[in-house]
């Protein structure tokens, strides 16, 4: 099996398969979005994997409410009476069919696909999947190769409608129907999904077949239930000889909506998104290689949110496959994905879109998955709002905008801070930020199962108080006359609390957190690191370079920095199991991506950005570089990685804030 990028001017990955890698196949997977938080992803080997799997997973409320609707496909050629089938699904002892046999490469570019050889005939097919821009339409084309005889193309859909954090089993109810070439399947239940199938000049053939116990294995790693049950409607059949392409069209739509045009040329469709990807790169002024494709996968996480009932505006996805919007990782992840593409006036959107929702101060930590209120459980993003307003403003020049809308937004969340909001917030009597109790998980490590906090951080946590600082430091740089004052009064309070309170002096690098009580917790975790990274920082230059060693000691990885030092004995080097098993590492040591990112501005900052440094920090972000090439998700960036070695990635397998901040770390480099 080798692994081969594709030229900058079509990025894109190739990979020969081997069946003596077909575990290793079985773990690289592929993602195409639409914009909308609909998706399409898989394996290489068109072999689903987990509950999230799916050739049309579909957003019926833009950008949640995802419904896995057509789960995969059985396809099959006949010639001279031998059938040769070219699909591959898991059961409990075996994968089968094993169209892997047939299959000999696969490419993901502006969508995937893969080829297959039927040797003895001499027939080639290069199935090719396309998810159009801001629809819930899938575009599926297979093109054969001239064949000496008869060919007989059968085409199965097996589909799942149901929502894509569960499963699905014999016991659904589901209708099929046909008008003219357009067959529809839809669930009882007049709100649920609807895919509609079309496959010109074939016959469709109604049938009423199950799928049984089909395993999904990384839900069996996950320890969850991990085996489902599919629904074969029936199956598009089409004779042919000579070269042929056959297009199936699907389209997902809510209850009984109608589908639109389902008249998809392939061609036009290819130029259209080779168009739209050559104007992304074009705005993100680069022709490297890593940047293009860090381009690319941002930009699968850029969606449309509707704000209320007449306006739509952008917003940022936390994650594939799972997560929705999130504040936090929304204004973390801005400046890499928006700003340093060249993004603007949609990055003046995300800021619009959740500072239109701004309560009591806060910005909601997410959106709810279907459609309900916010939530507003978090510390810290309407910390990081504030960041990335500031971050747009230096990058855009848009003054208007941030002394019109956005200033006013900081000024409400700096006064509602220093008086008190919900959850406890509100500046002490050092001028300190405090959040929280022992009930509660305010920052960015809030991993809870049954009922156990396994990073309990409430009072005063240092990042809060890092970002804090920064915030009122913003404030007064952004301020005029009278009214910059009171910002810098604040600030120098909260930085010569900081300093007295954060710094520990055994050391010489920061407490991670100090409780309620006055106990500091001396854990080396790397929230100190913001404290460097940031624009405005509270600590001395000897200090800062202090907080970098320890970091670089205790936390750099390959891939990013561990969220607990190894030395600790609550350190836990393996990110595994049943869900109570995996919260327990998630911040205990699993390794963090997007901390790439600040590790790096402060390694910068401490070494006055010279070049040396900068050689430097192109060797320590190179492995999370060549992750895109060979990574869980082909092209992406996972969430996290193991704590040990060989950092095993886990988690989402395409994560924004990990996008962004080593698109930014890229940027940071010319």
């Amino acid at each position: 099996m080798t692994t081969q990028t594709l030229p900058a001017q079509s990025p894109g990955i190739m990979i020969n398969i081997d069946e003596t890698y077909l575990d290793n196949l079985l773990e690289k997977e592929w993602l195409l979005c639409n914009q909308r938080g609909s998706y399409s992803s898989g394996t290489v080997l068109g072999c689903n994997t987990r509950r999230y799997h799916g050739l049309l997973v579909a957003s019926l409320h833009p950008p949640v409410e995802r419904m896995v609707t057509l789960s995969n496909l059985l396809e099959a050629v006949q010639v001279d009476g031998k059938r040769y089938e070219l699909s591959n699904f898991e059961f409990s002892d075996r994968l089968h069919p094993q169209g892997y046999r047939f299959m000999k490469k696969f490419r993901r570019d502006n969508g995937v696909h893969f080829k297959f050889e039927l040797p003895d005939i001499g027939l080639e097919i290069e199935k090719s999947i396309y998810l159009v821009h801001d629809q819930d339409i899938l575009v599926i084309s297979y093109d054969f190769s001239d064949c000496p005889g008869q060919v007989e193309f059968s085409l199965m859909p097996l589909l799942a409608l149901r929502d894509f954090h569960s499963l699905q089993s014999s016991s659904t109810s589901l209708e099929v129907t046909q008008c003219q070439e357009i067959v529809t399947a839809r669930t009882l239940d007049p709100h649920g999904p609807a895919v509609h199938l079309l496959c010109r000049d074939s016959d469709f053939e109604r049938g009423t077949d199950w799928w049984y116990s089909m395993r999904y294995r990384v839900e069996t790693r996950r320890g969850q239930h991990d085996y489902e049950d599919i629904w074969a409607p029936g199956h598009f059949r089409k004779i042919f000889t000579g070269s042929q392409r056959i297009t199936f069209v699907v389209e997902a739509t809510a209850g009984l909506e109608r589908p639109g045009s389902m008249d998809f040329n392939v061609d036009d469709l290819i130029d259209t998104q080779r168009r739209r990807n050559s104007e992304l790169i074009d705005c993100a002024q680069t022709q490297d290689d890593y940047e293009i494709m860090l381009t690319r996968a941002a930009d699968q996480l850029i969606v449309k949110r509707q704000i209320n009932e007449t306006q739509i505006s952008t917003s940022i996805l936390a994650g594939y496959h799972w997560f929705a919007d999130w504040g936090r990782d929304a204004f973390i992840s801005l400046p890499g994905l928006l700003l340093s593409t060249g993004r603007l006036e949609e990055a003046r959107e995300v800021l619009m879109t959740f500072g239109s929702v701004l309560d009591q101060g806060q910005i909601p930590n997410r959106f709810d998955d279907y459609g309900g209120q916010p939530h507003y459980n978090s510390v810290d993003a309407s910390l990081w709002f504030i960041n990335a307003a500031y971050q747009y403003l230096l990058a855009s020049k848009d003054e208007r905008t941030f002394q019109n809308h956005l200033r006013p937004m900081i000024a409400q969340i700096i006064a509602a801070y220093s008086q008190g909001t919900r959850d406890n917030i509100h500046a002490d009597d050092d001028g300190l930020i405090t959040a929280g109790d022992e009930n509660t998980q305010l920052t960015w490590m809030d991993a809870k199962c049954n009922g156990v906090s396994f990073t309990p951080r409430y009072g005063k946590a240092v990042e809060i108080n890092a970002l804090w600082i920064s915030a009122l430091r913003i404030m007064a740089e952004t301020s005029n006359g009278n009214d910059r004052q009171p910002y810098l009064e604040q600030a120098e309070k909260a930085e010569a609390g900081f300093r007295d309170l954060f710094w520990n002096p055994e050391n010489n690098s920061l407490y991670d957190c100090v409780l309620p009580d006055g106990t500091r917790d001396q854990t080396i975790r790397p929230n100190q690191i913001f404290a460097v990274s940031l624009p405005f920082s509270p600590l001395s230059a000897n200090q800062q370079a202090s907080v970098l060693c320890t970091v670089e000691e205790y936390l750099l990885t390959p891939y990013g920095l561990r969220s607990l030092s190894p030395m600790d004995s609550r350190y836990q080097g393996h990110y595994y199991g049943d869900q109570f098993q995996r919260d327990s590492a998630y911040h205990q040591g699993t390794v963090w991506a997007f901390l790439m990112g600040p590790f790096i501005e402060a390694f910068l900052k401490v070494n006055h950005f010279s070049n040396q440094s900068k050689e430097q920090a192109r060797k320590i972000i190179d492995p999370l570089l060549r992750h895109l090439e060979d990574s869980a998700c082909l092209g992406s960036v996972s969430e996290i990685f193991d704590g040990d070695y060989p950092h095993y990635p886990k988690g989402c397998i395409a994560q924004a804030w990990s996008i962004a901040e080593l698109l930014r770390c890229k940027k940071m480099l010319h």
